[in-house]
C-alpha cells in the first residue's frame, strides 16, 4: 500500500471526534458544507482533499498546517517521520537510476534507439538527441534515458528500463542491470538506517494531544 495512505489511515484513527470536527471546519472553504456533511472520519476528509489535491505525498505542507491547528505533536513526529523516511527513499531510487544508466551507457552502444523505442520515445525526440549529442554516443544513450525518466513522471522505475532491454534482446545488459540492484539492494539491508513505518500504530493513543 502507499506508505503516504497508511500514514493518512494512521492518523485518522487517532483522531477524536471533536478534532474532526475542527478539521472539518477549518476545511470548509476548500471543501464546501455539502461534502463535508458526507464526513465520517479523519481518512472521509483526507480523500477529499486528495481529490482536490489539497493534499500531496510530495509536498504535504497542507496536512501539517492541519496538524498543527491540533496541537497534536504525536501526528506532527509521524508526518517528520514519514517525509525523513521519504527523502531516503528518493535518494535512493535516484542512486538505483544512477546505476542502471551507468550500466546501460557502458553496454548498448549503438542499440539505443531500439532501446529507446521500447521506452515509447517517439522519433522526433530520438532525432533531437542525435543532434543535441552528434559525436557522443554515451550522451546520446544517457539523453534518451533521461528523457524517459521525465515523461514517466515519477513512474518510473529500473524494472521498466530491464523489461525494455529485454524486449530489445538485450538481455546481457539486463542481466548487469538487475545483478547491480541485487547488490545495491543487500548493501542497502546489511547498512539500512531507514525510518520504519510499520510501528505507526503501537504505541500511541487513540486520540487526544501527547503531553
Amino acid at each position: 500500500m502507499d506508505p503516504f495512505l497508511v500514514l493518512l489511515h494512521s492518523m485518522s484513527t487517532r483522531l477524536s471526534s471533536s478534532e474532526l470536527s475542527d478539521l472539518k471546519f477549518l476545511c470548509q472553504d476548500r471543501l464546501g458544507k455539502r461534502k463535508l456533511e458526507r464526513v465520517q472520519s479523519g481518512i472521509d476528509l483526507f480523500s477529499l482533499l486528495l481529490e482536490q489535491n489539497d493534499l500531496d505525498r510530495e509536498n504535504p505542507e497542507r496536512l501539517r498546517e492541519l496538524l498543527t491547528s491540533l496541537r497534536r505533536r504525536d501526528l506532527l513526529r509521524l508526518l517528520d517521520d514519514f517525509e525523513a523516511g521519504a527523502e531516503i527513499a528518493a535518494r535512493t531510487d535516484e542512486q538505483d537510476f544512477q546505476a542502471a544508466f551507468d550500466i546501460i551507457c557502458d553496454h548498448v552502444g549503438n542499440d539505443w534507439k531500439r532501446l529507446a523505442r521500447q521506452l515509447k520515445l517517439p522519433d522526433p525526440k530520438i532525432d533531437a538527441i542525435e543532434v543535441k549529442y552528434p559525436r557522443n554516443l554515451a550522451e546520446q544513450v544517457r539523453e534518451s534515458l533521461r528523457v524517459w525518466k521525465r515523461a514517466a513522471r515519477g513512474q518510473a522505475e529500473v524494472s521498466h528500463l530491464v523489461q525494455a532491454l529485454r524486449a530489445s534482446r538485450l538481455n546481457l545488459v539486463a542481466d548487469l542491470v538487475e545483478e547491480e540492484q541485487q547488490a545495491r539492494s543487500l548493501r542497502s539491508e546489511s547498512g539500512s538506517g531507514s525510518v520504519s513505518f510499520g510501528s505507526w500504530d503501537s504505541d500511541a493513543p487513540a486520540s487526544g494531544a501527547s503531553p
